[in-house]
C-alpha cells in the first residue's frame, strides 16, 4: 500500500497563512477577496491554475512579477510565524510506516515551496526522495495526473493507493486517479460536506487516519 500525502493543509498548517498573502496580493492588483474566498476558489490548485482562475476574473493579466513577488512574501510569513506541521501527523507517518505502508508527498505547491515548508517543519528529510510537484505534469488537480505519476514513480497501481487530501481539487483528483480518498477535516477551513460529496472519507484528527488507512 502506498499513502500519498497532500502538502499544505495536511502535512503543514500553511493555508491560512499562504491565503492571507494571497488575498493582500490581489486586493493590491484590484481584486477585493477575502481570505475565506480566496481559499474557496483557489484552495488545492497549481499556481498556474491559479494565475489563470485570477487573470479570468480580472480580464487582463497579472504583472510579470506577481508570482515571484507572492511566493516571496508568502516564505517569509511562515519564517516569521513560524509555520508548524499539522498537530499529530509526524506520529500518524510513524504509525502509518511501522504497519508496512509506503507513503510520498504529492502537492499542488512547487519543489523549491517544499523545500521551505516542509523543511521549516522537519518533514523534507523524512520525504526526501519521495517528493512529487504539479510542475511535473501537465495538468494539475483536479485532474489525476499528478496522483497517478507519485503512484508510478514508487510503483505502485492506483488500486493500491490511499491519498490524504483537503482541498476540494485533491479529492477530486484522487477519485478520478482510482484511489482511496481521505478527508482531512479539522481544518476550520476545510469544507467537509464538499469533501465527503466527492467522495473523501471524512476523519477530524490526524491520530484517526492509520486506522482509517488500514481498514
Amino acid at each position: 500500500m502506498l499513502v500519498i500525502f497532500d502538502c499544505d493543509g495536511v502535512l503543514v498548517d500553511s493555508e491560512p497563512l499562504s491565503n492571507t498573502c494571497f488575498a493582500r496580493a490581489l486586493r493590491r492588483e484590484g481584486l477585493d477577496w477575502s481570505v475565506e474566498e480566496t481559499m474557496r476558489r483557489l484552495m488545492g490548485r497549481s499556481m498556474k491554475s491559479c494565475v489563470e482562475i485570477v487573470e479570468h476574473e480580472l480580464g487582463r493579466g497579472l504583472p510579470a512579477d506577481f508570482v515571484d513577488k507572492l511566493q516571496a512574501d508568502t516564505m517569509q510569513i511562515f519564517r516569521d510565524a513560524p509555520l508548524q506541521p499539522v498537530v499529530g501527523v509526524a506520529a500518524a507517518i510513524d504509525a502509518i510506516e511501522a504497519a508496512g505502508a509506503a507513503t510520498c508527498v504529492a502537492s499542488s505547491g512547487s519543489l523549491d515551496k517544499m523545500r521551505v515548508t516542509l523543511g521549516l517543519t522537519g518533514l523534507w528529510e523524512r520525504f526526501e526522495g519521495r517528493i512529487f510537484s504539479a510542475t511535473e505534469v501537465t495538468r494539475g488537480k483536479p485532474f489525476p495526473d499528478l496522483f497517478l505519476h507519485a503512484a508510478q514513480r514508487m510503483n505502485c497501481q492506483p488500486v493500491e493507493c490511499v491519498v490524504v487530501e483537503d482541498s476540494l481539487p485533491g479529492i477530486q483528483a484522487a477519485r478520478a486517479a482510482g484511489m482511496r480518498a481521505m478527508a482531512y477535516v479539522g481544518a476550520t477551513h476545510t469544507d467537509g460536506a464538499a469533501l465527503k460529496a466527492a467522495g473523501g472519507h471524512p476523519f477530524d484528527a490526524m491520530a484517526k487516519l492509520p486506522a482509517l488507512v488500514g481498514s
